[in-house]
């Protein structure tokens, strides 16, 4: 069977059918349209004979398949293998930084897989977790049986042996405990082998699923569903289980099988890039903090209270991230990843930061934009009858990407440190 090369594609970029440097095939279409719905889904929109990707990055499979998303920080950002390759390391790597992809386990500190996206490597790490499961030895639980033997243990279930055993007296209709690798755990696990040995593409790792397949014990079939996923409960034995866990979790509820014809499934692994850009900002400052600069503490999503009808219940605002110097609120940051092009931010985000300064007590806000070059530009808030400026300061704060993580890092933090103790003017 022949490889299908993966698409890769920019935030808010288009496919069509037939048409463009990577065109869709009907089929492919038709899929993503049925995954689509009435009901729509956030990660792309359909458009006349094709679909227009949001701001959601990651990974789409369609059949055989495989159309990456990657994220765009500027309007002049090129699509050259480079450019592609830089990206699809960025955003790996801003997951790894923010815990949404953790592969820093003595399990799985190297992943031999040069992979063509996201979706590959996250393949190669639960095929990784769950091999190491397998050679250190599969737990066993206790668990209640019941059916016919040929010797009495256990307890007999009378009305049942006298149902099904009265022309085979040999037998007996048992209910008896046992101690075996038969459970959930592991139920989820050879769901997921089973899955990828259907979805896989990369002919890489054909032959390590095939050996899964072979080695792990046959479970018997198993409806998964995010309650399943909720019950289970780590403790010592079943805590190496968490990653493999974790990723099956991923994996089974993101797949969207093609019940019709069999053939066009859709697995979506897609982040949101504001989150992820809010997540990966409070991250990089919080540990820049606590390395360089001790008297701030940076507090991710902090709610306040600023509205109570006279019925019902309050109504509360989130800031991204809350700054504060010496134990006292300083500055609030509100993340954006947009590409303002050298125009304003837009009105309703400037309101939005002239609640925060009045009820977090800030001396500084701030929008933070990924863009082209670092930099913050000041602005105040004007006096409402007077028009002239107030001592209300509102920064427009730009983070140019660099070409690692590390290097990414230190800049920004580096970076919202200088406008943090850079002095108020007016």
């Amino acid at each position: 069977m022949a490889v299908i090369p993966p698409i890769t594609v920019f935030e808010y970029e288009s496919l069509r059918l037939g048409k463009g440097r990577t065109p869709l095939t009907s089929s492919q279409l038709k899929a993503l349209q049925i995954f689509y719905g009435e009901q729509g889904v956030p990660y792309y929109s359909l458009i006349h004979q094709g679909v227009k990707f949001n701001e959601y990055v990651g990974v789409i499979q369609v059949g055989d398949t495989t159309i990456e998303i990657l994220p765009k920080a500027d309007k002049k950002q090129g699509e050259s293998p480079s450019t592609q390759e830089l990206w699809r390391s960025m955003l790996l790597d801003m997951l790894k930084a923010v815990g949404m992809f953790e592969v820093s386990a003595p399990t799985s500190s190297s992943l031999n897989l040069k992979s063509n996206s996201i979706l590959d490597l996250y393949f190669e790490l639960f095929l990784k977790e769950t091999e190491y499961l397998l050679h250190r030895g599969l737990i066993k639980k206790y668990r209640k049986v019941e059916g016919n033997t040929t010797a009495l243990k256990g307890n007999l279930k009378f009305g049942k042996h006298l149902q099904q055993n009265l022309t085979h007296q040999e037998r007996f209709y048992v209910q008896y405990t046992t101690y075996d690798v038969v459970h959930q755990w592991h139920s989820i696990l050879y769901k997921t082998i089973k899955l990828l040995e259907q979805i896989n593409t990369n002919s890489n790792l054909h032959s390590r699923i095939g050996a899964l397949l072979l080695n792990f014990p046959e479970m018997p079939e198993a409806n998964v569903t995010e309650a399943t996923f909720n019950k289970l409960v780590y403790n010592r034995k079943t805590e190496p289980y968490r990653k493999a866990i974790e990723i099956a979790r991923l994996l089974l509820l993101n797949y969207h099988p093609d019940v019709a014809r069999g053939k066009n499934h859709v697995l979506a692994l897609l982040f949101d890039m504001n989150l992820l850009w809010e997540t990966f900002i409070f991250v990089t400052l919080k540990k820049h903090f606590y390395k360089n600069q001790p008297a701030f503490t940076a507090t991710a999503q902090t709610t306040k209270y600023f509205w109570k009808p006279q019925k019902g219940n309050r109504s509360s605002m989130r800031a991204d991230i809350l700054i504060k110097r010496d134990g006292k609120s300083y500055a609030v940051l509100d993340t954006k990843w947009k590409n303002l092009n050298g125009y304003n931010p837009s009105p309703d985000d400037l309101r939005q930061l002239y609640v925060y300064n009045e009820y977090y007590t800030a001396n500084k806000v701030g929008l933070v934009y990924p863009g082209e070059k670092s930099s913050s530009l000041n602005g105040w808030y004007l006096h409402p009858e007077e028009g002239n400026a107030t001592n209300k300061e509102c920064s427009v704060i730009t983070l140019c990407t660099a070409n690692s993580l590390k290097e990414w890092q230190s800049a920004i933090g580096q970076e919202l440190t200088n406008w943090l103790l850079r002095p108020q003017t007016t």
